[in-house]
């Protein structure tokens, strides 16, 4: 198993990026792709591979931590990689994990994909068990940082494909679009406002 890649990155789409590493792009698909920006500055993305009968794919995480976050939530039953990618995108760890251990039903089932039987499962499954991936051991990957996005007037519709691939109905994104509309920011800021906004109760 590959532990990490560490390159430049070639491509920032929706759903993964392309890390450049030696003359090979590596297709890696990440919570929040727009993180990243197209740069020749050397970056390491810790891996994880996914091998299926009809699928192989990589995904990449800022941290080991957040990687093996995203273990435990696909050793859920109900939740694919699809799904752990859209409830690590958030970015709120804390909020997660004190979900979690507290059975917070109500705030689990606002992530796409997680139903009633799911977020029991998630609760059963995993509560007590994240001491390893507590939310202080993980640095704010999406806090400002030198490799994010630059303003471009297309960041917004950046941001809402990227809510789309991670599987929030275009219903639910058409209701919080003027409040992401009131300011000009970063494809990865809009996010990070949109789904804080969907996550609670502007669905």
């Amino acid at each position: 198993m590959l532990e990490y890649i560490t390159g430049t990155v070639d491509y920032v789409g929706p759903e993964y990026v392309v890390l450049d590493h030696n003359g090979m792009g590596y297709q890696i698909f990440t919570p929040n792709p727009y993180v990243f920006k197209r740069s020749d500055q050397q970056i390491r993305i810790y891996t994880y591979q996914y091998v299926r009968e009809d699928i192989l794919a990589l995904y990449g995480f800022g941290t080991r931590q957040e990687r093996a976050l995203f273990m435990k939530l696909l050793s859920v039953s109900g939740i694919g990689p699809k799904g752990a990618l859209a409830i690590l995108a958030a970015g709120r760890t804390d909020q997660l994990v004190q979900a979690i251990e507290e059975e917070n039903e109500k705030f689990l089932v606002k992530f796409p994909g997680v139903g009633k039987k799911t977020a029991r499962q998630m609760m059963l499954d995993l509560k007590g068990k994240l001491a390893d991936v507590v939310p202080d051991a993980f640095p704010d990957l999406f806090s400002d940082a030198s490799h994010f996005e630059e303003k471009q007037p297309n960041e917004l519709d950046d941001a809402l494909e990227a809510l789309q691939a991670l599987g929030y109905a275009e219903r639910e994104i058409a209701r919080i679009v003027p409040d992401l509309q009131q300011e000009a920011l970063s494809a990865d800021q809009y996010i990070r406002k949109a789904l804080q906004l969907l996550l609670h109760g502007k669905r």
